[in-house]
């Protein structure tokens, strides 16, 4: 399951991991939200170990979708080593992600 981002934990959980990170920026109320909500459920199941695959509710942690200048949702932002080296807006079809994800590790 992915992991629940929040303003609280981003800094530990995102930006120090030793792993790649795909983060999902989302809401309840966005519809192309919940068609990639189940892609990067899947992929945090086939990447754990490999990689982070976490999730921030935007309506609930605004200091880490401002931090970041989320303005549309869903936006994916890919890290490594703390640093944003990938990035996907909208909704598309799991092998991007995963495409994306791959080339991280």
């Amino acid at each position: 399951m992915a992991i629940e981002i929040t303003d609280a934990n981003y800094q530990e959980l995102v930006l120090k991991s030793d792993k790649p990170v795909l983060l999902d920026f989302w809401a309840e109320w966005c519809g192309p939200c919940r068609m990639v909500g189940p892609f990067v459920e899947e992929l945090s199941k086939e990447y754990e170990g490999k990689a982070i695959v976490g999730k921030v509710d935007v309506d609930n942690n605004p200091n880490v979708s401002a931090e970041f200048g989320i303005r549309n949702i869903p936006t994916i932002l890919f890290f490594k080593g703390g640093k944003i080296v990938d990035k996907q807006v909208g909704a598309v079809p799991k092998s991007v992600l995963e495409g994306k994800l791959k080339s991280q590790l």
